[in-house]
């Protein structure tokens, strides 16, 4: 059985951003670069991949396209709009401030 760890809120939007920013994909091909290259630490659910794609096409931050796989079947392949690769930016700052917070909690007493 796969151990993975619940994605917080707004982690799975900073995912798929960046999987997009690289190259265009369809939803499946998503899923399993973050799986990928998390180690299989974030895995993303379909139903949870979906609702998120979904979201950010209607905030104008990805856009989404009907496309031929070179399988020959038909799939929604989506890339990064203009806004979603600064709101990349914004969530990679919020990112690193959130964990360099984090960071400052002691995990032991001195």
């Amino acid at each position: 059985m796969t151990k993975f760890t619940e994605l917080p809120q707004g982690t799975l939007d900073l995912l798929i951003l960046r999987t997009l920013n690289l190259k265009p994909l369809h939803g499946v091909g998503i899923a399993d670069r973050i799986e990928q290259v998390t180690k299989g630490v974030f895995v993303a659910g379909p139903g949870s991949l979906y609702l998120a794609l979904h979201g950010l096409a209607a905030g104008g931050w990805i856009k989404a396209e009907w496309q031929e796989l070179e399988s020959g079947r038909r799939a929604k392949v989506y890339a990064p709009e203009a806004a979603g690769r600064k709101r990349l930016g914004e969530e990679k700052r919020k990112w690193r401030k959130a964990t360099a917070a984090v960071d400052q909690v002691p995990a032991e007493e001195s």
